[in-house]
């Protein structure tokens, strides 16, 4: 079915690559207009390439080559009044808001010096960043719009939330991650008079810059001193039922764009896995 989103506004955050790219790319594909942010630069404590100006200008082009308009802008969504200038502007352009993805995330593991504030930088990226985005929205989203949370299988999985192997950054990651289930249902309860679906996906690997990085691929093989991307890929596989390494970012925007489409329009406050398997094969957490 074309046009499932057909003249709504989508307002997302960290579309400059990833999984926000592919949640911008397949909403615009289904005719829904975009205003895409991002930070485009560095956070300190991540250890892991963020994005750029050239990511979010690849996004804008890749939403107007289908012939839909979009406003891109860079902001921080730890500062609440960065978003509200970006979000007004976008509906300035574009004239409402029907669909909000507050999608931008950080995994700021420290490689060898770990950091009290590495918890802080996650906590305000992850959650504080999510709460902001929502906050700026709400003056604005049509009554029958959809809000989508990233989450992840982290937040659902115990132990992910006080591993010393993370450090604080893991750790306020997956606490983060886990806090966003009890906001999402809250904001859920608080608009359903409204029709205004809130509703959380929680992918397990995705194949993003995330993933792909030094600290990452530590973790998964504690074995070698300088694992490999092809080095921690069978031990990504060996975390899903599935026997992939990780999923796909259009696989997260497909799901993304069912709930932001009124075939939808009656599912509220859920918690949607995406996740190849990975809370059957590991049930009481990865050390299971």
């Amino acid at each position: 079915m074309a046009g499932r989103v057909e003249g709504k506004v989508a307002f997302i955050t960290g579309a400059a690559r990833g999984q926000g790219r592919a949640h911008a790319i397949r909403m615009a594909q289904e005719g829904a207009d975009i205003v895409a942010v991002d930070i485009c630069r560095q956070i300190e404590s991540n250890n892991y390439p963020l994005s750029t100006p050239e990511d979010l200008a690849e996004t804008e082009r890749a939403v107007k080559e289908l012939g839909r308009r979009i406003v891109a802008r860079q902001a921080d969504v730890r500062e609440r009044s960065e978003l509200r200038d970006a979000l007004e502007a976008g509906i300035t352009d574009l004239g409402r808001l029907d669909i909000v993805v507050a999608n931008a995330g950080i995994l700021p593991m420290a490689l060898g010096d770990p950091q009290p504030s590495d918890f802080v930088d996650a906590t305000d990226v992850d959650l504080l960043g999510v709460m902001n985005t929502v906050a700026v929205a709400l003056p604005h989203i049509a009554d029958g719009g959809s809000i989508i949370v990233t989450g992840s299988t982290a937040g659902l999985m115990p132990g992910t939330t006080d591993n010393p192997v993370m450090g604080p950054g893991g750790e306020g990651y997956g606490w983060s991650k886990k806090t966003l289930v009890g906001y999402s249902e809250q904001m859920a309860r608080h608009l359903a008079s409204r029709f205004i679906r809130v509703n959380t996906i929680h992918p397990t690997n995705c194949n993003t810059h995330l993933l792909h990085n030094e600290g990452l691929y530590k973790i998964f093989r504690p074995d070698l001193e300088s694992p490999t991307r092809e080095d921690a890929e069978p031990a990504f596989t060996f975390f899903q039922a599935m026997p992939i390494p990780y999923v796909e970012p259009e696989d997260i925007a497909n799901l993304a764009l069912f709930l932001a489409s009124d075939e939808s329009r009656y599912i509220t406050g859920q918690q949607i896995r995406v996740d190849a398997g990975s809370l059957l094969q590991f049930p009481n957490g990865p050390a299971s």
